[in-house]
């Protein structure tokens, strides 16, 4: 489609002010939002605009910090970072996904459940399933001399890695990712298909739910909805909307945020040959290296909202607001990292915030960076010096979650 069009996607037209009329769709964001984030830090360092509701988005580290630590005035019930219109919402439900969208005190708890599945020693079991994944998507592609690094490899490890620890069908891969898709890449272009692909998703858990209840308890496998079933709070077990919203969370933001993070280092590594010749010659590197891609390609922008009229980081804000957490605009503060628009693939001092911050830092963020070391070890021990062959056929989606869709290398 046209620039206008694909800046438009809301029917509003394309922005010229981001500070005051902010468009997190606008292509010219998805494309390199790093200029934006550099033009809004000199002169408007929160933006604001009305285009799908009130929002405001902070770019500087601190004051994302000051609002991820602030439970009191900023609730975690709407993390979505474009909602339906109000009109629309009215008398529908929100989507419970806990702990994510829980706040305090109930956050405690429903966190702590989740903890053991994300242990040091889970993590120890999943890596050499994890590389056994890696190793079979590669044997599928490594002697044709191309391929699509994110459709054929980095969509498909994540899907896989957390279909096994939830204890659901490897063969409904191709349906996970059809509402991964569906929710997290295209729902803002199509908000009542990304509502219809999350009923589908809780439906679906629903029905696992249900089979595994019928199993004696001795009997159960040990995954991610066995232990769910078998938890308590306060003498009593978890409701079904807990148990169905936990499991969407736990298969949903596994998926799309890992691919994003693979997909955006293996396009790193196939544009910057100096950096993929070193990691090869040095691959003692590959931990800065991965996190140095979590900070220059940090993948995830969470959603708050404002529970009461407040002035927060300089701005009045009023309840209902949102107040879009771009953690990637965090990781590329100057107050906090040195010369933070280059990468640098040995950088020593490196405390992003790709993962989040405050209470709801991702859980998950040990499996993810397991996901990618494995990942991008199977890659380079089998796949030769690569290089993309059609940069314009390189996409990227924006909003929630950012990164490249399709990735054509050859080596």
């Amino acid at each position: 489609m046209s620039d206008g069009q694909r800046a438009s996607v809301d029917g509003l037209g394309p922005t010229d002010d981001w500070g005051r009329d902010l468009d997190i769709l606008d292509h010219r964001f998805v494309d390199d939002p790093a200029a934006v984030w550099r033009e809004l830090r000199d002169g408007c360092p929160v933006a604001f605009t009305e285009r799908r509701g009130r929002a405001w988005m902070p770019v500087r580290y601190d004051d994302i910090a000051t609002i991820a630590n602030d439970t009191t005035h900023f609730s975690s019930r709407r993390v979505g970072v474009i909602d339906l219109p109000d009109s629309q919402r009215e008398g529908r439900p929100l989507l419970t996904a806990p702990p994510i969208t829980s706040d305090p005190p109930d956050h405690t708890w429903a966190r702590r459940i989740l903890l053991p599945a994300f242990s040091p020693h889970q993590i120890e079991v999943m890596t050499p399933i994890t590389r056994a994944v890696a190793r079979e998507l590669v044997d599928g592609f490594a002697d044709r001399g191309q391929s699509d690094a994110a459709r054929d490899y980095a969509q498909h490890i994540p899907v896989r890695v957390i279909a096994h620890m939830l204890g659901v069908p490897a063969s409904d891969e191709d349906m996970f990712t059809d509402w991964a898709v569906r929710i997290l890449q295209e729902g803002f272009n199509d908000l009542q298909a990304s509502l219809d692909a999350i009923i589908e998703v809780l439906q679906y858990f629903g029905v696992r739910i249900d089979e595994r209840s019928a199993i004696a308890h001795e009997d159960r496998p040990d995954d991610l909805i066995t232990l769910l079933l078998g938890t308590d709070v306060g003498g009593a077990p978890l409701d079904r909307k807990h148990l169905l919203g936990t499991c969407f969370l736990l298969l949903l933001a596994g998926i799309d945020t890992t691919w994003s993070a693979l997909g955006s280092s293996l396009w790193h590594l196939a544009t910057h040959p100096d950096d993929q010749a070193r990691l090869r010659a040095e691959p003692e590197l590959l931990d800065a290296a991965i996190e140095e891609f979590l900070r220059f390609y940090s993948p995830v922008t969470m959603a708050r909202e404002v529970l009461d009229d407040v002035d927060a980081v300089g701005c009045p804000m009023h309840a209902g607001d949102k107040v879009l957490m771009s953690f990637p605009a965090a990781n590329r503060d100057p107050a906090h990292f040195d010369d933070p628009d280059t990468f640098v693939i040995d950088r020593q001092h490196n405390r992003h915030v790709a993962f989040g911050k405050g209470i709801h830092r991702c859980l998950g963020s040990n499996l993810a960076r397991m996901e990618l070391k494995v990942a991008l070890e199977e890659w380079l021990a089998r796949i030769p010096t690569f290089e993309i062959i059609d940069p314009d056929a390189v996409t990227w989606t924006g909003g929630q979650v950012r990164g490249p869709r399709t990735i054509p290398v050859r080596w």
